[in-house]
C-alpha cells in the first residue's frame, strides 16, 4: 500500500463491520482499502488481544468526504 495514497479512516473489530463500511464507501465513490493481521482471516475470526482488528483506509483526496460520509453511516446504525 503506497502510504502517501492512503489514509486511516477507522479501526474496527471484525471483519463484516469492515466489510459493511467499504461496501457503504465504494457505493458512494470512495476507494477503500482493508488491513487485517493474517490470524484474523481464520474460518473463525477472533477478537483477542485486538487480532480481530481491522484498518479502513481511503484515499487522501477522499478522505475528508469519507469521515463525513462513515458519520452518516454510523448514525443510521445506531438509530436501527
Amino acid at each position: 500500500m503506497d502510504e502517501l495514497k492512503w489514509e486511516m479512516l477507522v479501526e474496527v473489530f471484525g471483519r463484516m463491520d469492515a466489510e459493511l463500511i467499504k461496501s457503504y464507501l465504494e457505493a458512494q465513490g470512495i476507494e477503500v482499502e482493508l488491513f487485517q493481521e493474517a490470524i484474523g482471516h481464520l474460518i473463525y475470526p477472533t477478537t483477542i488481544d485486538g487480532m480481530g482488528r481491522v484498518q479502513i483506509f481511503v484515499s487522501k483526496k477522499n478522505a475528508k468526504q469519507a469521515r463525513t460520509l462513515l458519520r452518516e453511516y454510523q448514525e443510521n446504525i445506531n438509530k436501527e
